[in-house]
């Protein structure tokens, strides 16, 4: 077996540890430092510029999450806004006093037709006389009190100012 010559400044070694020093590279192989911080430079820019581009679209996305907020609460307002007007009109007396308003009366009694076309029931037409089922309060006061004398102006005579 031929031994290698050792390095100068090296103490021979024998065993194990020799065996692991020809794992070792020899020379004294040192990296460009340059590069190293250069690539860590662009590496923490990069994170820092991702994280601000980042952090602009959460805020902007929460932005448009409370104008949408905003915008489903006004909604919202004029849903409920809008069923209470519907249900102050379809109240029976708000029923009944529109009717009123349009000259309409109760209707008589109903005749039904069965399948065979039999007619059931005999049909009775509406009467302005009959009274109506239900009467609204203000209908209550006007039965009681006598009637007010102050004139209708009608279509014909001209309004002043007009």
């Amino acid at each position: 077996m031929s031994r290698k010559p050792e390095p100068k400044g090296r103490p021979e070694l024998k065993g194990r540890a020799a065996r692991l020093t020809r794992l070792l590279p020899t020379g004294r192989a040192q990296a460009a430092r340059t590069p190293f911080v250069l690539l860590v430079v662009v590496l923490l820019g990069g994170g820092l510029i991702g994280l601000l581009v980042l952090n602009s679209a959460l805020s902007e996305g929460a932005f448009q999450l409370d104008d949408l907020q905003r915008e489903t609460k006004n909604l919202t307002d004029e849903e409920q806004a809008l069923q209470r007007d519907i249900d102050a009109y379809s109240a029976p007396d708000a029923l009944q006093r529109r009717a009123r308003e349009l000259a309409m009366v109760p209707g008589g009694d109903p005749a039904f037709l069965a399948p065979d076309g039999r007619v059931k029931g005999v049909p009775a037409p509406a009467s302005a006389a009959r009274a109506p089922l239900v009467l609204a309060p203000e209908a209550l006061v006007t039965a009681t009190a006598p009637p007010a004398a102050t004139p209708m102006p009608s279509a014909s005579t001209p309004t002043p100012g007009r």
